[in-house]
């Protein structure tokens, strides 16, 4: 297998990108830096990837649902609810949500087996930007809306500023976008009940660039190898 496909296959990136890490001397079998293109991966080759060992994927699957409210985001629920791993129908493998969507939260959900992958994603120093369209009661004031952009304090603590984006607003509810990159319990419900404006309803429409589209609600798919290697590079990031 040529170098490059090598690198792709273990997920470092696309095939393209790979062809320029190995150009920039940034790639090593048996320890010999190879910085020409079409070098060949035997197997029992050690290719390294700045500095770091890589390898072929193992059986991952990755998948982005469309949750519905009414479901928790668990493998199991000690109240015997439904777990939005009901929806998946995927028996062979084994996978689990990356981060959490709270019970009576719907909108984009990523699942895989690769734990790798969901450790990196959900850890808070690769700031991975999640949007969603939240719905009020009333008009959201200007007070409110800097609130939530500059930070508001949850337990203690502020959180980093967010992006804020009105949809729709009338007398009676605003509809608007919030994208942060926390991961904090309930985040968003908190920060708008923190400014006086307890949440109706709460769908998430992004993670990073990946979106629903037209993932019908309740159904899920498979993403695309660009998506996953997509991932990968943002879960390595800063």
């Amino acid at each position: 297998m040529r170098l490059q496909k090598y690198l792709a296959s273990c997920g470092v990136a696309s095939r393209r990108k790979c062809e320029a890490y190995i150009l920039e001397g940034k790639v090593a079998v048996n320890g010999q830096v190879i910085d020409v293109l079409g070098t060949q991966v035997e197997e029992g080759d050690e290719v390294t990837f700045c500095g770091k060992p890589v390898k072929l994927q193992e059986d991952y699957v990755y998948y982005m649902l469309n949750k519905p409210v009414g479901y928790v985001t668990t493998v199991q629920d000690e109240k015997q609810r439904q777990t939005v791993l009901d929806l998946i129908k995927d028996k062979e493998h084994r996978v689990y949500p990356v981060g959490r969507l709270d019970y009576l939260t719907s909108g984009l959900l990523l699942l895989t087996n690769d734990g790798e992958l969901t450790y990196s994603l959900t850890h808070p120093k690769h700031h991975v930007d999640k949007c969603y369209e939240v719905k009020v009661k009333g008009t959201l004031s200007e007070e409110a809306k800097k609130a939530l952009q500059t930070g508001v304090v949850l337990d203690g603590q502020m959180t980093y500023p967010a992006k804020l984006k009105v949809l729709q607003q009338n007398k009676q509810t605003t509809v608007f976008e919030l994208t942060i990159h926390e991961g904090r319990n309930r985040q968003v419900r908190r920060m708008c009940e923190a400014v006086g404006y307890p949440v109706l309803t709460l769908k998430r429409v992004s993670v990073g660039k990946l979106t629903l589209k037209d993932l019908k609600l309740g159904s899920y798919r498979a993403l695309t190898q660009d998506e996953v290697n997509y991932l990968k590079r943002m879960s390595q990031s800063k």
